[in-house]
């Protein structure tokens, strides 16, 4: 089931070319995350960081190449993209297969002490607010005192006008700073299943993604209903360090 370096050169470089599309100054959002990680880890010679919903390592990568001494175990149920990871990505990250959310996903970790920063981009909004709300806690003890969660992704505002404002915005945004890619997600996915050396791979996807059918995700909750379920987690000092349109770094400390 191995995927080539060249292959999987190809198909990360093409997927971070498309995900410009969706994320709003994507690379400044992974900047700014990186800065808040580099701040609460200045004293720590071996930083554990854990990646949530890591993709083919994106944020793992550059987290590694601003922290080489950092530690990060990068977390995602989906087999096509850890394994992109694995293969272009494979000295940023241990890479973990487990679907973030289950019961016993925190176990599979393989973590040997406390975690000094969680950080996730674009990805816990599948989760449905029991599930993230969940997540947040299993977090919470995971990370040690002072440790941080970090979130960047896109949170509507509270009321349609200003929702609809924020998310147009953003999009404007990302048009302007983008606007001779000619990928995007649908066909990403569509032209990388037709890769022989993924084959395998996306059988192993549909067999997954059939297995998590149902359920809405909760890519409907307000930046402050994310901060309520992260008081309520324990995390009692929360806030937004960065903003453009929806797009926001929402970050968590742990007392």
């Amino acid at each position: 089931m191995g995927v080539s370096m060249a292959t999987a050169k190809m198909w990360v470089e093409r997927w971070e070319r498309q995900q410009q599309h969706y994320a709003v100054d994507r690379e400044e959002r992974f900047t700014v995350i990186a800065d808040v990680v580099e701040h609460v880890t200045a004293d720590r010679e071996r930083p554990l960081l854990l990646d949530l919903g890591c993709g083919p390592g994106s944020l793992a990568a550059r987290l590694a190449g601003r922290m080489p001494d950092a530690e990060i175990v990068a977390v995602d149920m989906d087999p096509v993209l850890l394994e992109l990871g694995r293969t272009h990505h494979a000295d940023a990250a241990r890479y973990v297969d487990a679907v973030i959310g289950d019961h016993d996903w925190a176990e599979v970790l393989g973590l040997d002490r406390p975690l000094d920063a969680a950080v996730s981009t674009t990805a816990l909004h599948y989760l449905a607010e029991p599930s993230l709300l969940h997540t947040y806690r299993r977090l919470a003890g995971l990370l040690r005192p002072g440790g941080v969660l970090i979130n960047g992704d896109h949170f509507p505002q509270n009321g349609s006008p200003l929702s609809e404002l924020t998310a147009h915005v953003g999009r404007r945004r990302a048009e302007r700073s983008h606007a001779h890619a000619n990928e995007d997600w649908e066909s990403w996915w569509a032209e990388a299943a037709q890769d022989p050396e993924l084959t395998d791979l996306f059988a192993q996807r549909e067999r997954h993604r059939a297995a998590q059918a149902g359920g809405s995700g909760g890519d409907h909750l307000t930046v402050a209903r994310h901060a309520e379920l992260l008081r309520t987690a324990g995390f009692r000092h929360v806030t937004s360090v960065w903003q453009f349109g929806d797009s926001h770094v929402l970050v968590a400390v742990k007392d």
